[in-house]
């Protein structure tokens, strides 16, 4: 084992584990508080449904397309100045978490609004029926019905932070992409790059067997 991985030190490799996981946990919390409400309004707004506004539906979704056109890499450079703004610094694990909440969020906003759209419409119109504001139509009809959907969408969502946080090593972010960049790629330690991406592809097989599970555990059908 000592001779086929002479170059991998394994105290760096757990601590590059637990930068990773933490970049992820991080940047997956706090993109589903923003994409969730922002995948409902563009939802909500979108033609011929309950609040339609064309304006309102326009800009979000123009904004939306925008990040999401943009490639990570860039978005990493471009955001630096706004990170040290926003956390204090464009290193580590800190600083790795608004670019990748920023490249994340409209990515899952658009999944979610494509699960919204899998509803039912007789259960909107049900709900309006009986009186029920927007709110309550959004949290006690859309959200419980798109549910499976939603999950699923934070699994995909979550799957591609995983390959973004490898890229934000690019930066210095830490985490197992930094470790392949630094020691895999630019001093050519082969064994190291084996070892980081087997762990990633681990991680990868992890998440979508859990949100499979998941989808499958809150689906209603």
């Amino acid at each position: 084992m000592n001779t086929w991985f002479a170059n991998v030190d394994w105290s760096d490799i757990a601590t590059a584990c637990r930068d990773t996981l933490a970049m992820l946990g991080g940047s997956l919390l706090l993109t589903v508080l923003l994409g969730l409400p922002l995948g409902v309004l563009l939802y909500l707004t979108a033609e011929r449904q309950i609040s339609q506004n064309r304006v309102v539906n326009l800009v979000l979704g123009t904004a939306v397309n925008i990040l999401r056109s943009v490639p990570f890499v860039i978005l990493l450079i471009v955001m630096i100045p706004l990170t040290v703004a926003l956390v204090g610094t464009s290193l580590g694990v800190v600083g790795a978490i608004p670019p990748l909440v920023v490249g994340a969020a409209p990515f899952y906003a658009r999944l979610v609004e494509s699960a919204l759209k899998e509803v039912d419409r007789t259960t909107i119109e049900a709900a309006q029926a009986m009186g029920a504001t927007t709110r309550q139509i959004v949290t006690g009809a859309l959200i419980p019905e798109a549910m499976p959907g939603l999950v699923s969408g934070a699994t995909v969502t979550a799957v591609a932070l995983v390959s973004f946080t490898a890229m934000a090593g690019v930066v210095g972010a830490g985490g197992l992409g930094d470790l392949a960049i630094r020691f895999g790629y630019q001093r050519f330690q082969t064994d190291v790059m084996i070892v980081t991406v087997v762990l990633l592809v681990l991680l990868v097989q992890i998440i979508q067997f859990a949100g499979d599970r998941l989808a499958r555990h809150v689906t209603h059908r």
